[in-house]
């Protein structure tokens, strides 16, 4: 699966590559990341051939993005969740709803919110690079969090990012003289490469 990254620039056109790529069969599936509600139903209801099969967002439970997930259901796009767990901004280990839930289940805060993301049919991949949380992170199947519990993490939400909002435009700015700084990098170890 490939995603397009943000919906900035000319992101109908680097769609449309997308869609050539997937229909000689280079790549299996094609989706987006970060479109908000407006974009995504922009580039699945306007000129699209093939639907993003997904549209990867942060979705945590300080940002739980129910509406966007309830958009996405509509268009037939698969909600998937970046930073599941906010990095750990805002003690999201240590939050005292998801602790406490997790005391029930003999289980920690993280696979509180991996079980809420499972059982909200949102797709979560998490990082992490210690092999004791990887085999943590994949024991959240053998239990299941109760209406009242999915009720109180539902709370917890602010829908508001812990990182940045693409609809800024400061941060669009950031963007762009990122990705110009990275071009300028690029281009000038490829003429070094040269001599």
């Amino acid at each position: 699966m490939v995603l397009l990254h943000q919906p900035f620039a000319d992101y109908y056109g680097a769609y449309r590559a997308l869609e050539d790529l997937y229909k000689e069969g280079k790549i299996r599936a094609i989706g987006v990341s970060n479109f908000y509600s407006d974009r995504i139903t922009d580039m699945c209801l306007f000129g699209r051939e093939i639907v993003p099969a997904v549209n990867q967002v942060e979705t945590n439970p300080l940002n739980a993005q129910y509406a966007a997930q309830e958009n996405m259901k509509d268009l037939n796009v698969q909600m998937a969740a970046w930073a599941p767990f906010g990095e750990g901004m805002q003690g999201m280990f240590t939050n005292e709803t998801l602790v406490n839930i997790g005391k029930k289940y003999g289980k920690s805060a993280a696979q509180v919110i991996l079980r809420w993301l499972i059982q909200r049919k949102v797709v979560v991949l998490c990082k992490s690079t210690h092999l004791e949380r990887i085999k943590e992170n994949f024991d959240v199947f053998d239990f299941k969090l109760s209406d009242e519990d999915m009720e109180e993490i539902k709370k917890l939400n602010n829908d508001d990012s812990l990182f940045f909002n693409h609809q800024d435009p400061e941060m669009v700015r950031w963007f762009d003289e990122m990705v110009e700084t990275r071009r300028n990098q690029h281009k000038a170890s490829s003429e070094q490469k040269k001599w």
